[in-house]
C-alpha cells in the first residue's frame, strides 16, 4: 500500500512526531506518576506497564495521524508495532533488568517496531537504518529522562531538607520529566520511520 511522496519536509515530521508524542507520552507516564500504588494490589507492576502501553496506543493516532498519511493509516501501522514493541520491551525488562534490559528493550523493541510499522505502511527499503535512527533517538529521549529523574529532581542535593510532601511532588516532577524526553526522543524517530515509509527512499 504505497502513499505518494509527503510534501510535508523532514524537519516537519521531526517536529511533529517529536512534541505531538511528548504530549502522549507525559500522559502515559501519569499513570506511573499518579496510579502506581493502584497497581500494587491490582495487576502489580505488569499491570501498570499495560495501563500505560493502553494510553500510548490510544492517544497517539489523535496526534500523529498526519506522519502517516492519515489517521486510520497511522493507527493501522502503530497498533501492532507498539504493541509487539511494549511486549519485547517488558520481556526484555522483566528477564534481564536494570541497564542491560533497558537497552535490549530499546534496541530489540526498535528493530520490532519499524520492522512492523514501515512493512505495514508499504516500503521496508532501508528499514535496518531507520531502525537504527530510531535506536538512538529513543535511547537518547529514554536516557535523559532517567538523568532528569534520578539526578536532578531526586539528587541527593535536591531532596536535602525537602519536607515529605516536597519530595513527594519531586518523585512526581521526576516521572513526569521522564515522561516528556521519552516521548521527544521516541516521538522524533517515529517522524523518521513514519516518513521513511511513506516516502519509500
Amino acid at each position: 500500500m504505497n502513499a505518494p511522496l509527503p510534501s510535508r519536509p523532514l524537519w516537519l515530521d521531526l517536529v511533529h512526531g517529536a512534541f505531538g508524542f511528548a504530549l502522549v507520552s507525559v500522559a502515559a507516564f501519569s499513570v506511573w506518576a499518579f496510579a502506581a500504588p493502584f497497581f500494587k494490589d491490582f495487576g502489580g507492576e505488569l499491570g501498570m506497564y499495560a495501563a500505560i502501553a493502553a494510553v500510548f496506543l490510544g492517544l497517539s493516532g489523535l496526534v500523529l495521524g498526519p506522519l502517516a498519511g492519515g489517521m486510520g493509516r497511522f493507527y493501522m501501522a502503530f497498533l501492532p508495532a507498539f504493541l509487539l514493541y511494549s511486549v519485547v520491551w517488558c520481556a526484555a525488562w522483566f528477564g534481564l533488568k536494570g541497564r542491560t534490559g533497558e537497552w535490549v528493550g530499546i534496541a530489540a523493541g526498535s528493530l520490532a517496531f519499524t520492522l512492523v510499522s514501515m512493512a505495514i505502511l508499504g516500503s521496508t527499503r532501508r528499514w535496518l537504518m531507520a531502525a537504527l535512527t530510531l535506536f538512538v533517538l529513543q535511547a537518547a529521549g529514554y536516557f535523559a529522562g532517567d538523568w532528569a529523574m534520578y539526578d536532578v529532581w531526586l539528587s541527593k542535593e535536591n531532596l536535602a531538607g525537602l519536607k515529605k510532601v516536597d519530595k513527594t511532588q519531586a518523585a512526581l516532577l521526576g516521572k513526569l520529566s521522564w515522561g516528556l524526553f521519552y516521548g521527544l526522543g521516541f516521538g522524533a524517530g517515529i517522524g523518521v520511520v513514519f516518513r521513511r515509509a511513506r516516502v519509500g527512499a
